[in-house]
Formats: structure tokens, C-alpha cells, sequence
């Protein structure tokens, strides 16, 4: 377990490469990886919901899609890849995936680093309705003791835990970046993001349990279609 909590030295080195820039290198490996998910391969345990919206709206009109599905060209094609895909009708739709990590110490915090490596189409100068299709749908990544969920206050559906809002983190997560893949970019590329910067500190329950999610929160009013390719949970 103190492997798992004390990353090596050349893993934290290896997650200095990817940075907040777009990138179309394939860095994401799974040394020093407290969970290394390859959605190229399968989904591994991942699954996708939204939330922030107001019961007013009609959800079908979201067009939420979520599926194994292959990696849209140029890419490589031959490779699989998680698609979600929704349509931002609430002005602020968080749209997440998220997995459960189990084996570690019980009520014990663990300092998280996130590496997320999808495929975007949208550019980061791009103007849309409320927002940039890319510099406006920011990339989160969060933990808690308990799992995400979808829940009710008054008329609107909200996250039960803490992600913030739009540009900022909240106490279970914080902003990895936007999907942005570069200035005039019009066709899916791969990018990375992290926060080798500001790991972020999340307490197990008494199970030693711990409840992982990646995310948009969107201030672009159109439809997102990403492809998560590969994602590496670290603990410090």
C-alpha cells in the first residue's frame, strides 16, 4: 500500500510531459497507477450520467449518448475509445463519467493526480452559442468517499457532491482545463490534460473505498461528443 500511496519519482517525471496543452502524444501509461483504465480495450467499470439541469426540461432533448464505440478519424480507427455525448440545453450541463477504486486504507487521504487523455474536434478560438465549443467546456476530475450522484433540490437536478461550477473546482474537484484542441482545429485530435500542479486530497471511507469521476461542465449551449481514450489515477 505504500507503493500505491509514494509514486516514484520517474512517474510524477513522466506526467510532467503531458501539461495542459493539447498534445498528440500517447504519454498516458500505467506505471505508478493507484487505477489505469485503457478504454481502448473496454469500458473497465466506468459508467456515464449528467446533471445541472431543471426538472422543466426535456431530457430526451439532451441528447446524452454513451457507448464503447471506435475512435472517429484521422484517428486510429482500429482502436476503441468511451464516446459521451450531450447536449448542453440547461446552459450548464455536467456531464461525468465515474468508477468506484476499492483495496485502499480505510479514512485515510490520499493526494490524487489525474491524467485524461480524450479525443476533441473543437477549437480552442472557436465562438458558439454561450460559449466556445472548446475553451468553454471545461475538463474536471474529482473524488469522494461516496459515489457521485444525481439528486434533487426544489425544481433542479444537481451533483450530491462538490465539483464547483463552470471555470471552478469545488472541495471533491478541480479543473484539469477546456477540451480546446488548438486554434482553427475543425477534426478530432487527441489531447491531454493533469494536474500534476494541484493534486488533489480526497478521504476514503471506512471501507477504504473511493468513488473517481472526469467530466465537462459546459458553458457551450450545443451538443459535446468526446472520446475518452485513456485515463491514470496517481496517489501521492
Amino acid at each position: 500500500m505504500n507503493m500505491i500511496r509514494n509514486a516514484t519519482l520517474g512517474g510524477l517525471l513522466g506526467l510532467t510531459l503531458l501539461g495542459a496543452s493539447c498534445s498528440t502524444t500517447n504519454d498516458v501509461t500505467p506505471d505508478s497507477a493507484l487505477l489505469f483504465s485503457d478504454f481502448r480495450t473496454s469500458r473497465d467499470g466506468w459508467a456515464a450520467e449528467y446533471t445541472d439541469y431543471s426538472e422543466q426540461l426535456d431530457t430526451t432533448n439532451f441528447e446524452f449518448r454513451s457507448a464503447h464505440v471506435r475512435l472517429p478519424a484521422p484517428l486510429d480507427t482500429t482502436k476503441r475509445s468511451l464516446m459521451v455525448a450531450t447536449h448542453n440545453r440547461s446552459d450548464d450541463l455536467f456531464t461525468y463519467i465515474k468508477r468506484k477504486v476499492t483495496g485502499l486504507q480505510p479514512n485515510t487521504t490520499y493526494r490524487l493526480v489525474f491524467e485524461v487523455e480524450l479525443a476533441s474536434q473543437y477549437a480552442t478560438n472557436s465562438v458558439g452559442i454561450g460559449g466556445s465549443p472548446g475553451s468553454s467546456v471545461y475538463l474536471k476530475a474529482g473524488a469522494s468517499a461516496i459515489e457521485p450522484r444525481r439528486v434533487k433540490e426544489g425544481d433542479y437536478f444537481t451533483l450530491n457532491i462538490d465539483k464547483g461550477n463552470q471555470a471552478s473546482g469545488g472541495k471533491d474537484a478541480l479543473v484539469l482545463g477546456h477540451i480546446g484542441a488548438g486554434n482553427d482545429v475543425n477534426r478530432y485530435r487527441l489531447i491531454q490534460r493533469n494536474n500534476i500542479s494541484q493534486p488533489l486530497p480526497a478521504r476514503t471511507n471506512e471501507r477504504g473505498e473511493l468513488w473517481v469521476f472526469i467530466g465537462t461542465d459546459s458553458g457551450f449551449e450545443g451538443l459535446t461528443t468526446l472520446y475518452y481514450n485513456r485515463s491514470r489515477i496517481s496517489a501521492l
